[in-house]
């Protein structure tokens, strides 16, 4: 596997290996900040090799920018102490570590029990299309928006940071102005299509870009959203070149493109169905490196993994291999495989692959 464990730079930054933790929401910072055992449950990871640690998303100074009271700031004194405990631990245990930087929009708690107490903001105040939620974001509300992402990055960077990685994907609030049916604004950040839709998201990449020097900025896209999975926002190669251009353009220097299964072409119409993928085909048409996620050594994408099913490790990785090989996409992440074992990257580097442990849904309650 001598793709999979190439060391890679970008931006002056080199990664030892392919492998990225992808970012998953674990709901364990109490009071919005990081705890001990947060960085205990990173520096696992750390010392299992993976070649960059993406935190889970942690948010931004709005009201109402997360969705559940277990998901960290990343702002304020207390929270960025925590933070940099993290980011210190991972240090010391020789990984890379990069915060995921987040706003939820409108979409709803996460769990029926814990509503969000206050009124939480998007676009157009729409949780999907024709349903009602929340409020709109005044002109006031998406620059503050916008400098409070700044602040958020800027503070990354103070703490030791080594990359930043902003959460554009699966119907959060980035996401959310992408979308014509959660975007009928009729200002700067709105308008018919989706190269309209791309301001807020150009202007946010643009200030941070600014703001954090040579710090390598990831941007994290979807075609589809929570509210909608059969959602696309471009249909063609076209319109997927018309969003993602600019936002290389404004600065970041990497796209992290979510997909439910890393093998599955992005436009079997054209290249069939063992063709590009999303990150093949944004990397294709952009030239900038893209980081692939999707299921990787699992039987099931997450949809069974939420209906509370087993998921079985696989021990066929041939595919992800052949497609780092041919420099379809850069980098991959691995999520759910990586907190059911700590030591993936290790255990697949010293050719046990056929010993790594499944994916159950009840490994979620506990940090580990």
């Amino acid at each position: 596997m001598s793709t999979l464990f190439s060391p890679f730079t970008i931006r002056g930054l080199t990664l030892p290996n392919r492998i990225v933790m992808a970012p998953m929401t674990r709901n364990f910072s109490d009071d919005g900040v990081p705890t001990a055992e947060m960085a205990e449950y990173y520096r696992k990871r750390a010392e299992g090799e993976v070649g960059l640690i993406l935190s889970e998303g942690t948010v931004i100074d709005r009201p109402e920018a997360r969705n559940d009271p277990g998901i960290p700031y990343f702002h304020g004194e207390a929270a960025l102490a925590g933070w940099k405990n993290v980011v210190d631990t991972v240090h010391d245990a020789g990984g890379l570590f990069a915060p995921q930087i987040w706003h939820t929009g409108l979409v709803r708690g996460q769990f029926p029990d814990k509503p969000r107490p206050g009124t939480p903001e998007g676009p157009s105040g729409l949780y999907m299309p024709g349903e009602p939620y929340g409020q709109a974001m005044t002109r006031n509300d998406v620059i503050d928006t916008i400098d409070a992402y700044v602040d958020a990055c800027r503070a990354a960077v103070e703490i030791g940071c080594d990359a930043i990685e902003l959460h554009g994907a699966h119907g959060y609030l980035i996401d959310q102005f992408f979308w014509d049916g959660t975007n009928q604004r009729d200002d700067e950040w709105g308008g018919a299509t989706l190269v309209d839709r791309n301001r807020f998201a150009t202007d946010v990449v643009s200030a941070v870009r600014k703001a954090i020097g040579d710090t390598p900025l990831f941007l994290r896209i979807s075609q589809w959203s929570q509210q909608d999975y059969t959602r696309r926002l471009a249909t063609t190669p076209d319109e997927l070149a018309a969003w993602t251009q600019p936002l290389v353009d404004a600065g970041a220097d990497m796209l992290h493109c979510s997909q439910r299964r890393f093998w599955e072409p992005e436009f079997p119409e054209i290249d069939g169905d063992k063709g590009l993928n999303f990150a093949g085909w944004v990397k294709k048409l952009t030239g900038v490196p893209t980081i692939s996620v999707g299921s990787v050594s699992l039987s099931q994408d997450f949809f069974g993994a939420f209906a509370g099913q087993e998921t079985d490790a696989t021990s066929d990785l041939g595919d992800l291999e052949e497609r780092l090989d041919r420099e379809e996409f850069d980098l991959i992440a691995v999520g759910r495989a990586l907190i059911a074992n700590p030591d993936w990257v290790k255990r697949v580097r010293e050719g046990e692959i056929g010993k790594l442990d499944g994916y159950k849904t009840d490994m979620l309650g506990e940090l580990v």
